[in-house]
């Protein structure tokens, strides 16, 4: 273990902030010392990881926080991606109210977390020994994830990047004849991956109402 470990800490609520730090400041009192920087939303957070000296080696996210969207940056899932880019040694905890399995698994395919925690199975012991765990090179996945990850109703549903950023900009307004100014997809391409989308989720009217609703229900945004 290095004497000083970098974290970082980006979340909308200071009240997790702070049982974050209170965790941390349990190995301080052990002689282990850390450096904390912490955000409230996307843009600080994307700021704090681009303009970083030194990379962090443990970064907690939530995953739904106000966005950085002229970055691309539309959750903690998005940060998480930029610090496995930027920052591939970097451990990552992220935090969600999400409990749908096609979330779920989407989040352990794109992202494999070192540490995933549902909002309701947290306590400052759960949230202690999971920051244990990370700290020994070890995962930790909450209760609520375990028991999910478990079933198979959704194991074969992949959505990839761009299927997520039609769902979004969709749940925004765009018109799908407008995806193509934001997204790099002819469209063409972005009416198949629509169908798609509409098949893998079983929408079953295929309207963007409908496609979004499911979407939602689904944990897909």
């Amino acid at each position: 273990m290095k004497d000083l470990m970098n974290i970082l800490i980006v979340d909308d609520h200071p009240f997790i902030i702070e049982a974050y730090k209170n965790a941390i400041n349990k190995y301080s009192q052990q002689g282990q010392k850390f450096n904390v920087t912490q955000a409230g939303n996307c843009i600080a957070g994307y700021e704090h990881i681009v303009e970083a000296t030194e990379p962090f080696d443990i970064a907690f996210f939530d995953i739904s926080m106000p966005e950085y969207a002229e970055k691309g940056i539309y959750s903690g899932e998005d940060l998480a991606m930029l610090i496995k880019t930027e920052m591939p040694e970097c451990k990552i905890i992220l935090l969600t109210m999400h409990t749908e399995l096609l979330k779920i698994n989407n989040i352990i395919k794109n992202i494999n977390p070192g540490g995933l925690i549902i909002k309701n199975d947290l306590t400052f012991d759960e949230l202690l020994f999971a920051f244990d765990k990370i700290i020994k090179n070890e995962s930790y996945y909450s209760q609520t994830v375990i028991k999910l990850v478990g079933q198979a109703q959704y194991n074969n549903i992949e959505l990839d990047v761009f299927d997520k950023q039609i769902l979004f900009h969709l749940s925004k307004g765009v018109k799908t004849k407008d995806l193509p100014l934001y997204i790099p997809l002819s469209i063409n391409a972005i009416e198949k991956r629509k169908l798609n989308i509409i098949e893998v989720l079983e929408v079953i009217n295929g309207n963007d109402n409908d496609l979004i609703t499911m979407a939602k229900d689904k944990g897909v945004i």
